[in-house]
């Protein structure tokens, strides 16, 4: 019986050491805002604002939006983010966007 507990460990911490590798929600969004394509350091400053203020159901709506891009091959400007982001209807999506995206340009 004491052997069985160390070999529960190893099959535990072997499952477990995959999730602790994955991307965080932070680098996964500031990720996605660059596809949609605003610039690096755009999208970083406003991932590391949202991922803290909306729940993994809303970040992954968001995740919809790296579409933007594929059809136009400019930077996305901030006002056709937030029109894009407005047609997802959830106001606390767009209320934390915008306000990121306001305090990220300042």
């Amino acid at each position: 019986m004491i052997r069985f507990f160390p070999r529960v460990a190893l099959v535990a911490s072997a499952l477990l050491l995959p999730s602790c590798s994955s991307l965080s929600p932070e680098s996964r969004l500031r990720s996605g805002l660059e596809e949609a394509g605003l610039p690096p350091k755009m999208a970083g400053c406003m991932a590391k604002r949202m991922a803290d203020d909306l729940s993994l159901t809303q970040l992954r709506r968001l995740q919809s939006l790296a579409s933007l891009r594929k059809s136009h091959m400019e930077e996305v400007t901030i006002e056709r983010l937030l029109h894009k982001v407005r047609a997802l209807k959830d106001p606390e999506i767009f209320a934390v966007t915008s306000g990121a995206a306001l305090r990220c340009a300042l």
